[in-house]
């Protein structure tokens, strides 16, 4: 924290020190014209009482100033640091190669811990600065006792156990943190989904509130008692070493008075113990109290340094290829199986795959089958567990991920749903060209998302989002085509992927969504020899694709044209009659007539 907080500003830090010092000093100065001032009353000396008098009112007053002023400069590094660890804990867990981090729960637990945490790691940089400060008054106090009585330097050692129990009794709390951690998380989304106002609808509809508060409950109590118990046995700890102390305060100041009595100690002395051992003990107090946020703080940096290390044993080694500027054969899959880290069962297991370059490719399969896996690895979120992932014969792991995501582009059925202006949400698809306004309406125009414009006020300048005051809140299937033109911001991918990317709109506007996704992965192809790979689970809308790959129990049980599976009479054939068969009732319903019909009827 020291070197954290010296980088930040040297000249806060340095007049923060000055200020500090002075301030510790200034407390036993106190004590000693206390002293002078008991001394001069009973010597019944007016002038030598007045003086340490006002010794007291400027040491007492010198104390209270020099700490506040002190406060301000180290407040403000306390502050800046804090900003630049979260900086830095926003950089680790969005920069990071991989998503191994986001989406192991243990992982998550630690890294929601470590948000909450941080904040707070500003208050341990100021308690440095209080630290100081004891340590230069602890010393003073020390010097000023051992100069009464030898035995007196007893009283801070009597310190020491409450400082060694103050640190293990942050140790148990935050070993009851960390166990809680889990019930604490369910609690935060449980408390997101009763208060927002994406979920108000299913949660009256359904009834759930109740429900909700219920839980919320369970989880919170669940929380409570391992947090209590360890704030309990921590607080218990600390107790009894107070206690020991106490014993030795009373111990201390019967000593005095007994040097008092027999004449080897004036009145005065008496006071100044009495005062020191005062002090004495507000420092042991506050000496714990620094500990324990000092533990905090050291949790949380420990914290801090696992994600480091975490994030660097993610890093890939030996990354440093530059992805081709077209793919002339193809992206070929040899032998690749992938288990997910922490977990046991392969999602993907032996997949051999040649995907053409500048092909249409479509992976279809049920839920869970290993779709969405398929395109993580394509897009190297992750690297395979066996097997290689080459493209145009050169090993993808070879590949520096950022370089290679350069020329990778995907709209997902778990899309962002960015509150930024239009014009952004969409731009933001290719960085540099977040601000040009023909860039972004041709790529809403080849996403066929271009009459989202005519819905908005300001157009592209539109504001999105409720978390806005005048910001344009969009329905689902509206905020999936602001995803879509993102998407289509890159004009020269090597890989589109398209992960269910239309999961919100209806089947007629997919089926006319992907002929047009078929005309832009020609011009694609044409221009990079990128290959377009294509999610979904409706099969009536993958029959253009020049692929179609059937994923089950996560192996390709088939692959080939829409015609040849159908000839073939595998699963593909099966679960496409099945559909087409829904499709067919569904269309024999009757619809209800338009509402400009109903007065002619009537006639």
């Amino acid at each position: 924290m020291v070197a954290l907080a010296w980088r930040t500003s040297r000249g806060r830090i340095a007049l923060a020190l000055g200020l500090t010092v002075l301030a510790g000093v200034s407390w036993p100065l106190v004590a000693l014209a206390l002293r002078g001032a008991v001394d001069a009353f009973v010597a019944r000396d007016g002038s030598a009482a007045l003086t340490a008098g006002v010794l007291v009112a400027v040491s007492v007053i010198g104390a209270l100033v020099l700490q506040h002023f002190a406060y301000v400069p180290y407040a403000e590094v306390a502050e800046l640091a804090t900003l630049s660890l979260e900086a830095e804990l926003v950089e680790l867990t969005n920069g990071s190669a991989g998503l191994a981090h986001h989406e192991r729960a243990e992982h998550a637990d630690r890294i929601a811990l470590l948000r909450r945490e941080l904040p707070q790691f500003g208050e341990g940089v100021i308690g440095l600065m209080t630290a100081l400060s004891l340590v230069v008054t602890m010393a003073i106090t020390s010097v000023l006792l051992a100069a009464l009585s030898p035995w007196l330097l007893l009283l801070p050692v009597a310190a020491v156990p409450p400082v060694v129990a103050g640190q293990f009794a942050q140790r148990r709390v935050d070993r009851a943190k960390r166990a809680a951690a889990e019930d604490t998380r369910l609690c935060e989304h449980l408390f997101r989904l009763s208060t927002q106002a994406g979920p108000v609808k299913e949660l009256q509809l359904h009834n759930l509130q109740g429900e909700i508060r219920r839980r919320h409950v369970r989880h919170w109590a669940g929380a409570g008692r391992v947090l209590l118990k360890g704030e309990a046995s921590a607080a218990a700890l600390i107790a009894a070493s107070q206690v020991a102390f106490a014993a030795a305060y009373v111990v201390a100041v019967l000593l005095v008075l007994r040097q008092a009595v027999a004449g080897d100690s004036g009145v005065g002395d008496v006071v100044l113990v009495l005062t020191l051992a005062a002090q004495v003990h507000q420092q042991v107090s506050a000496g714990v109290e620094l500990l324990q946020r000092f533990g905090r703080t050291s949790a949380t940096m420990t914290g801090l340094r696992w994600l480091r290390e975490l994030i660097r044993a993610q890093e890939p080694v030996g990354a440093d290829a530059a992805p081709p500027e077209r793919i002339r054969r193809g992206i070929t899959l040899s032998g690749v199986s992938f288990t997910y880290p922490g977990t046991r069962e392969p999602v993907l297991t032996g997949v051999d795959l040649e995907l053409p370059a500048g092909s249409v490719v479509a992976v279809v399969g049920e839920n869970g089958a290993g779709k969405t896996t398929l395109a993580k690895l394509l897009c190297r979120f992750y690297d395979a567990t066996e097997g290689t992932i080459a493209v145009d014969g050169v090993d993808l792991a070879r590949i520096a991920p950022r370089a290679w995501r350069r020329r990778v582009t995907a709209a997902f059925q778990d899309f962002v749903r960015f509150e930024l202006t239009a014009r952004h949400a969409v731009g933001v698809g290719d960085l540099p060209r977040v601000d040009d306004d023909p860039a972004v309406l041709a790529a809403l125009g080849r996403a066929r998302a271009d009459d989202l414009l005519d819905r908005l006020d300001d157009g592209l300048a539109t504001q999105l989002g409720k978390t806005w005051t005048e910001g344009t809140e969009l329905s689902g299937g509206q905020w999936q085509k602001v995803a879509l033109g993102r998407a289509m911001m890159r004009e020269q991918p090597l890989l589109l992927v398209l992960d269910e990317p239309t999961s919100a709109l209806d089947a007629q506007a997919e089926q006319r969504l992907f002929e047009r996704y078929a005309a832009n992965a020609r011009r694609v192809a044409a221009a990079t020899g990128g290959i377009t790979l294509l999610v979904s689970h409706r099969f009536s809308t993958v029959r253009m694709a020049d692929l179609i790959l059937v994923v089950a129990d996560g192996r390709i049980t088939e692959a080939g044209g829409h015609d040849d599976l159908i000839r073939s009479g595998g699963l593909y054939a099966q679960l496409y009659a099945m559909q087409a068969a829904t499709y067919a009732r569904a269309a024999s319903i009757p619809r209800p007539l338009p509402e400009k019909a109903l007065p002619s009827l009537e006639k």
